[in-house]
C-alpha cells in the first residue's frame, strides 16, 4: 500500500471500474506490481471484469501474501480474507485512492486500511467490506477464534480481539471521524 501510494501519491482505489462504472477487478489487482509480481499484473486485462474468460484464468496464480500468513487455506480455492473497508470516512472512500497526509486526520496509524474478514472472497473481486456509520460491523477474523489482524495505515500489524467494543472498532475504520479512542486490545 505505501508503495503504490509513493509511486501514485494516494492509495489504490478499491475497486478498477470500467469506463461505463461497471466494477471490474480488485485494489489487489493493482498492488501486484508492488509485490514482485509486475508479469502477473501486465497479463491482466484491466478493462475486463475479474471474472472475464481471460482474467478468471489468473485467480489460480495468486500471490501468497493474500493467502492465510499460518499456511492454512481458505473455504475456496483463490480466495482471501485479507479485505478493506469501502464507505464515508473508511480508508477506501470513492472512486480515487486517497492521500495519507490530506485524507488521514486521525493518522494512519489510527486507521485500519486491511483487515482479516469473516468471510474470503475471490482475490481479484471487487468485494470487500462496506461500512457506514448506521450499518452493522461486519464479521471479522476467519482465522484466528477470538481474535482477526489488522494492517493499520502506518504498516503496524495489530490482533485485535473479536469482542473490541464496537465504538473502538469503528474509530480505528474511520479516518476522519475526530475520535479520541483508548485501544481496549
Amino acid at each position: 500500500m505505501h508503495g503504490y501510494h509513493e509511486r501514485h501519491g494516494r492509495l489504490p482505489p478499491a475497486v478498477v471500474h470500467g469506463e461505463d462504472g461497471t466494477p471490474l477487478l480488485s485494489w489487489r489487482v493493482l498492488l501486484l506490481p508492488f509485490l514482485e509480481q509486475t508479469d502477473l499484473y501486465n497479463e491482466f486485462k484491466l478493462n475486463e471484469p475479474w471474472d472475464s474468460l481471460h482474467n478468471k484464468q489468473l485467480l489460480p496464480r495468486m500471490p501468497r501474501v493474500f493467502s492465510p500468513f499460518d499456511g492454512s487455506s481458505t473455504p475456496e480455492p483463490y480466495t482471501t480474507y485479507y479485505q478493506v473497508f469501502v464507505g464515508k470516512g473508511a480508508a477506501f472512500e470513492g472512486r480515487e485512492g486517497l492521500r495519507f497526509r490530506e485524507d488521514f486526520p486521525d493518522g494512519p496509524s489510527n486507521t485500519f486500511l486491511v483487515v482479516e474478514a469473516g468471510t474470503a472472497v475471490p482475490w481479484t473481486k471487487p468485494q470487500d467490506l462496506p461500512y457506514g456509520p448506521g450499518l452493522p460491523l461486519p464479521r471479522l477474523g476467519g482465522l484466528f477464534p477470538g481474535s482477526f489482524r489488522a494492517a493499520m495505515g502506518d504498516g503496524s500489524v495489530r490482533t485485535v480481539p473479536q469482542d473490541a467494543a464496537e465504538a473502538t472498532l469503528r474509530a480505528a475504520i474511520t479516518r476522519n471521524g475526530g475520535e479520541k479512542w483508548q485501544s481496549d486490545w
